[in-house]
């Protein structure tokens, strides 16, 4: 009875271990699947990631919007500006060289990291250090992020917890009216 316990247990302690652990990652080919709130209304939007050397190109598709989002190396590296475009304007759109989509760049990641803080959109956002606020779990996992809030005003983003590709998989409060969850991640 008391190897079955400690069976129990330890089983119980390993889900909830790896549960806390999880690090959403992207690839060539890596499908994210988020719930947007667009001006009131609700929508789904998919971003299929194409991985080069000089770009990340996102295939956004939602409701019958379809175009190629390019984030530029240079914009993914030291970017320090995040693109809310809907893809409603080019089958097409390349990035200005500091803008990034759906994910902050390497240096403000890093600036997040070191300092507990980084600036983005000309807007400084800080660490919030009730870490286990409003979790965001993706199937049932518990994703590894750290959670920021805005300086000037209330937004707050969940940023996951990836040097590399550090995706925002939750964003609330945007005074832009643009708030996102990642709910599912689908490697090809």
């Amino acid at each position: 009875m008391k190897n079955t316990i400690l069976t129990v247990f330890f089983c119980g302690l390993f889900q909830l271990m790896s549960a806390q652990n999880f690090v959403p990652t992207v690839k060539n080919n890596t499908v994210l699947h988020y719930i947007c709130k667009l001006h009131g209304q609700t929508r789904t939007l998919t971003l299929t990631s194409k991985i080069k050397a000089d770009a990340l190109t996102f295939n956004l598709d939602t409701r019958d919007v379809n175009s190629n989002i390019v984030t530029t190396s240079e914009a993914l590296k030291n970017g320090n500006a995040l693109s809310y475009n809907q893809g409603e304007y080019a089958p097409v759109l390349n990035l200005k060289p500091n803008e990034t989509f759906f994910m902050i760049s390497q240096s403000a990641y890093q600036d997040l990291v070191k300092n507990n803080k980084f600036i983005y959109n000309n807007t400084t956002y800080v660490l919030d250090p009730n870490t286990d606020k409003d979790n965001v779990v993706i199937e049932g996992k518990s994703v590894d992020a750290l959670h920021v809030i805005a300086q000037i005003d209330e937004t707050e983003m969940w940023i996951v917890k990836n040097p590399e590709f550090p995706l925002i998989c939750k964003l609330i409060k945007n005074p832009l009216g643009i708030n996102w969850t990642l709910v599912k991640i689908v490697d090809k």
